[in-house]
């Protein structure tokens, strides 16, 4: 039995990883932090936005990203971040981060 995908296959799987690269490199810097210092940074910031998501693989898990000085910085929590009022909070399906 002969498949005949194997430089077609190989092919598709280059092109997938090229698409991924163009992803990161559009995507820019972005910084990981804890949830702790991601609120420290965004209750620094003068008019802060903040992108969030929920996700449940296995278990529950908060997406967190914000922009400052020119940096986004993501984090990851079990549970929700408490911010202070005034933040404005844009709610995302989800949040893909490449690692």
């Amino acid at each position: 039995m002969s498949y005949g995908g194997g430089a077609a296959a190989g092919g598709a799987a280059a092109a997938a990883a090229a698409a991924v690269a163009e992803a990161v490199k559009a995507s820019g810097a972005i910084v990981r932090v804890s949830p702790a210092d991601f609120c420290t940074i965004v209750n620094r910031a003068e008019k802060p936005l903040v992108v969030f998501s929920k996700s449940k693989f296995f278990r529950t898990a908060y997406h967190y990203l914000t922009g400052y000085k020119g940096f986004v910085f993501y984090t990851r929590s079990s549970g929700r971040l408490l911010f202070k009022s005034g933040i404005e909070m844009v709610k995302a399906q989800k949040i893909w981060i490449p690692s």
